[in-house]
């Protein structure tokens, strides 16, 4: 498929997915992520470590218009069970996480743990890294996104338009990998996936580059 129209929400994210920043400074990892977060009202549980808010800021949650809930922790293993811990207590149309690096506490096996966890209430989980390649995890689904220039604002072409990204999609159980340009339709509240490249070429690279399998 060339093109691919997922709905914020879709069951495609009641489960934990990674989001690797394209640099650690990039907001467009969690541009992304809010995109696909539902318009449910039930509150989204964030959770930053100290480095990821000291290295790229904290988001201004008031302004995305949903009810959250914000969390400052110091260490990753902190950010892992307070996700648990959220996931566990229910009630939460979300929990998102920000880990610096590559820390020992974020395993296989703590990665398991949350998708167990999600899966079994059929919540969306996001953990956004930065700073950090891809090692062994148990995420379901596995993005790198980086931010593009916005799109032309409909009737102001000096205002920026809807957000886009360029997103790879390079390990899922539930999708076929690829890299799309995406861009967040505020009107229609949705997300747009348009290939950036005919999809015989990325897998192509994908086997060449042993992503797919070693992700």
């Amino acid at each position: 498929k060339n093109t691919a129209r997922w709905m914020p929400g879709a069951d495609l994210t009641a489960t934990l997915s990674e989001v690797f920043a394209q640099s650690p400074a990039d907001g467009g990892a969690v541009g992304f992520v809010m995109s696909q977060l539902t318009r449910a009202r039930l509150p989204i549980f964030w959770v930053q470590d100290r480095l990821s808010a000291k290295e790229a800021g904290v988001p201004y949650l008031p302004g995305v218009g949903r009810p959250f809930v914000m969390v400052h922790l110091s260490r990753p293993d902190e950010v892992l069970t307070a996700m648990e811990e959220g996931l566990r207590a229910g009630g939460l149309a979300a929990v998102v996480g920000e880990v610096w690096g590559a820390p020992s506490s974020l395993d296989f096996t703590a990665t398991r743990r949350l998708v167990l966890r999600a899966e079994a209430i059929g919540v969306a989980c996001w953990l956004i890294r930065r700073g950090a390649t891809p090692d062994l995890s148990a995420a379901r689904n596995r993005w790198r996104v980086a931010s593009l220039p916005s799109a032309l604002h409909a009737h102001d072409p000096l205002a920026p338009g809807d957000a886009r990204w360029r997103v790879d999609l390079f390990r899922s159980r539930f999708a076929d990998p690829g890299i799309w340009v995406a861009r967040y339709d505020r009107a229609a509240d949705r997300v747009d996936f348009t290939a950036a490249v005919p999809d015989r070429v990325l897998a192509e690279a994908a086997r060449t580059s042993g992503r797919i399998a070693g992700a």
